[in-house]
């Protein structure tokens, strides 16, 4: 399985970002796929996911301003970030779950600030 992320940048406090994510490879008709974020000093944490059935979990940081999306026939998760803060900046990690393994994209930087 092989995960490439898109989107991240630099933008300014209140503005909105769009992440991409598309997943190949041996992919089950069942898994979650998700984004994870590092900062510096600190450890990943889960930003949203949401499963094939589209069930999702958000992180309380996140809640009303993200909004986590999939396209199952694409094999391709979003993550529409909006009303961006300085403290979301962090490395966002593209994450997929299936069969009881984890599989990680390359990380995409976010940046908030003015």
């Amino acid at each position: 399985v092989q995960l490439q992320a898109s989107g991240g940048g630099l933008v300014q406090p209140g503005g909105s970002l769009r992440l991409s994510c598309a997943a190949s490879g041996s992919i089950l008709s069942f898994n979650f796929m998700g984004w994870y974020r590092q900062a510096p000093g600190k450890q990943r944490e889960l930003v949203a996911r949401i499963s094939t059935i589209s069930s999702t979990n958000y992180a309380d940081s996140v809640k009303g301003r993200f909004t986590i999306s999939r396209d199952n026939a694409k094999n391709t998760v979003y993550l529409q970030m909006n009303s961006l803060k300085p403290e979301d900046t962090a490395v966002y990690y593209c994450s997929l779950y299936q069969a009881r393994k984890d599989y990680w994209g390359q990380g995409t930087q976010v940046t908030v600030s003015s």
